[in-house]
Order: structure tokens, then C-alpha cells, then sequence
């Protein structure tokens, strides 16, 4: 899998949230795999996503700080 969206991408992103594609690329996994782990593990990814219905969305400072180890 080729990654379409970076890290900086992702800094320079205006929106509070991410969507699972952004994150799935920056993660290295399918769509499908994050989704499953999101709906099933969530406290075990190290970040909070927000469940609202059936849609998910990532807070996007959270993450960063989870992809920089902070």
C-alpha cells in the first residue's frame, strides 16, 4: 500500500478532525483495517476517535501528538 497522505499533510490540514483514510494512510493499513480496530480496540490506539452513529472522525491534535511519540 502506498501512503497518499503524510505527516505534514496532516499538520497542514485546517479541520479539527481526520477522516479514517487520512489516518489509514499516515498508519500504513487499509481503511477496512483501521475501521475495524477503531470500532472494536479504540482505546487501544493510542489516540481517541469520536463515534458519532456509524461515522468516525480522529482528533487531529491528538494523533499528532501520537505519531510524534509525545
Amino acid at each position: 500500500m502506498v501512503s497518499k497522505t503524510t505527516l505534514s499533510d496532516i499538520e497542514n490540514i485546517e479541520s479539527d478532525c481526520l477522516t479514517p483514510q487520512q489516518v489509514s494512510d499516515i498508519l500504513k493499513v487499509s481503511k477496512k483495517t483501521f475501521l475495524k480496530a477503531a470500532l472494536s480496540d479504540h482505546n487501544d490506539l493510542g489516540f481517541p476517535i469520536i463515534k458519532v452513529g456509524q461515522r468516525i472522525k480522529i482528533p487531529k491534535e491528538p494523533f499528532l501528538k501520537f505519531m510524534k511519540g509525545k
